[in-house]
C-alpha cells in the first residue's frame, strides 16, 4: 500500500448505530456501544432514548428524523404510558400509515393526531397479545425494521409477514444481522416475506462491546470524488467489502465511472480494513442501474454523472421523494441551475449529457446528501456555494473537513462552502 494515500475519516454508520441504541434498550442495556455515530440522527435517538428511560417528558420530538421516528413509534406502542410523537414541519409530511396500520392491526393504541396516517400521533403503549403481523414495506424498510427490532419484546416473538416487495431491502438485512448477532433468534422465509424474531431469551442476553462500522453510504461521496479527480488516491479505514451495509455496492457500481476499489487489511490489526479507492479518469458514455435496495446513493451518482457528461437512467427512485427533501426535485432544480437536464418519470430519472458551469448558490433543500452531493461538484466547478452547508451534521459531521483534504491534495485552492 502508498504511503502517500489520502486518509479520509468517514463517520460511523447511523443506521448500524441507531439499530444498536434500540435494541440496547430492547434488551436491558446489556451491551456496551462505542464509537457510535456523532451524527444528529444518533444523538438524537441517544436523547429521546434516555428521556423514555428517565420519564420526564412524554412528548418525544424527532426533528426531521424518519427512521428515529418509526422507531420510536414501535417502541412507545410497545412501552406502558401515555405519549405523544411529533416532529417538523416535513416529518409531518412523511409516509407513516404502513407502521401505524401494523401496530393497529396488532391490538396496539394509536391515534393520529392530523391528518389519519401521519404524525403527530398519541400512543397508549401496553404489550399487545398478538405475535402476527402484516406490514406494507413497499414505501421504506424502517417500517419492517422498527418492528423486528422490537419484537423480541413481545412474549411469544413477532412473525412479520411483508404485503409487498421491500424496497431498501439491505437495511432489513442488516437489523436481523444485529439481532442474530446479539444472540436473538430470527428466520426469513425463502421468498424473503415472512420474518420471525424469537422473544428475548429467558437468561440475560452476553454482555459484548459493540463499535458500529465507517458508514459505506457516507463513502459514496468520497466515490465521487474520486471519479471528478482522477489520480488522488484516497484510503477509508473501517470498511470491507464484506460488510452487512448494503451501499457497499458503490464500489461496483463506481467502477462505471472510472473508480477502482482495493480492500487492505492491517498487519498489525487483522480485524481493521481499509478501503483504497482511485479514479482514472475513464467511465461509460452510458450508465443505467435500478436503485430501489440503494437510494441513498442515488445523489452522489446523479451529481456525478451529470459533472461527467454520461447519460445515465436511475430506475428504482420514487420512494427519494418522501426522504428529509423530495430529492428527484432537489436535483433537478439545482443541476438545473448549472446547466444540466434531468427528468423525472414514474419509473426513471433520467440525466441528459449536458456542459455544466458554476452557479452562485445551490440550496440544499434542508437535506444532507443534497449538500454534499453539490459539495463535491465544487471540486469541478469552482466557488459553489450551499446555503446551509451545516445540514450535513444529520450523517456526515465532518464533511466539509474531509473535502479540504481532498481540495488541498489534488492542488485546488481553497473554498468556503457558504
Amino acid at each position: 500500500m502508498k504511503t502517500n494515500d489520502l486518509h479520509i475519516v468517514l463517520p460511523a454508520s447511523k443506521s448500524i448505530s441507531n439499530r444498536w441504541l434500540i435494541l440496547n434498550h430492547v434488551a436491558g442495556s446489556p451491551f456496551v456501544l462505542r464509537k457510535l455515530s456523532e451524527s444528529d440522527d444518533t444523538q438524537l435517538l441517544q436523547a429521546l432514548l434516555t428521556q423514555l428511560k428517565n420519564g420526564h417528558s412524554n412528548r418525544y420530538y424527532c426533528y426531521n428524523a424518519g427512521t428515529v421516528a418509526r422507531f420510536m413509534m414501535a417502541l412507545l406502542a410497545l412501552t406502558p404510558g401515555k405519549h405523544i410523537l411529533t416532529g417538523d414541519s416535513r416529518l409531518l409530511e412523511r409516509p407513516m400509515a404502513p407502521l401505524i396500520n401494523c401496530l393497529k392491526g396488532m391490538g396496539c393504541q394509536i391515534v393520529c393526531e392530523g391528518e389519519e396516517g401521519y404524525l403527530p400521533v398519541s400512543i397508549e403503549g401496553s404489550i399487545p397479545d398478538h405475535k402476527m403481523a402484516e406490514i406494507d414495506p413497499v414505501a421504506s424498510s424502517q417500517f419492517v425494521s422498527a418492528m423486528m427490532l422490537v419484537g423480541p419484546l413481545l412474549p411469544n416473538g413477532i412473525t412479520l409477514t411483508l404485503t409487498g416487495r421491500a424496497s431498501s431491502r439491505p437495511y432489513i438485512e442488516m437489523t436481523r444481522s444485529i439481532l442474530n448477532f446479539a444472540g436473538i433468534e430470527t428466520t426469513v422465509s425463502a421468498n424473503n416475506r415472512v420474518y420471525r424474531v424469537e422473544p428475548l431469551p429467558t437468561v440475560r442476553l452476553k454482555r459484548r462491546v459493540i463499535e458500529a462500522e465507517r458508514d459505506w453510504t457516507a463513502a459514496s461521496y468520497i466515490y465521487a470524488a474520486a471519479a471528478l479527480l482522477p489520480g488522488v488516491r484516497m484510503r477509508m479505514q473501517g470498511l470491507s467489502l464484506h460488510s452487512s451495509q448494503g451501499d457497499k455496492i458503490v464500489a461496483e457500481i463506481f467502477e462505471h465511472f472510472g473508480v477502482k476499489t482495493h480492500e487492505v487489511k492491517s498487519p498489525y490489526h487483522p480485524n481493521i480494513h481499509s478501503i483504497t479507492i482511485e479514479g482514472t479518469g475513464l467511465h461509460d458514455n452510458m450508465f443505467e442501474y435500478n436503485f430501489q435496495d440503494y437510494p441513498d446513493l442515488v445523489p452522489a451518482v446523479a451529481t456525478t454523472c451529470a459533472a461527467l457528461g454520461i447519460n445515465a437512467r436511475l430506475k428504482g427512485t420514487k420512494n427519494l421523494r418522501y426522504k428529509e427533501s423530495d430529492r428527484l426535485a432537489a436535483l433537478q432544480t439545482e443541476l438545473k441551475k448549472m446547466g444540466g437536464r434531468m427528468s423525472i418519470s414514474n419509473r426513471v430519472a433520467a440525466i441528459a449529457p449536458t456542459e455544466l458551469h458554476p452557479t452562485e448558490t445551490v440550496s440544499d433543500h434542508n437535506d444532507h446528501r443534497i449538500a454534499m452531493a453539490f459539495g463535491i461538484l465544487s471540486l469541478k466547478y469552482p466557488n459553489i456555494k450551499i446555503d446551509n452547508p451545516d445540514v450535513v451534521s444529520k450523517s456526515f459531521p465532518k464533511f466539509w473537513e474531509q473535502l479540504k483534504l481532498i481540495r488541498k491534495a489534488a492542488g485546488l485552492p481553497a473554498q468556503s462552502p457558504a
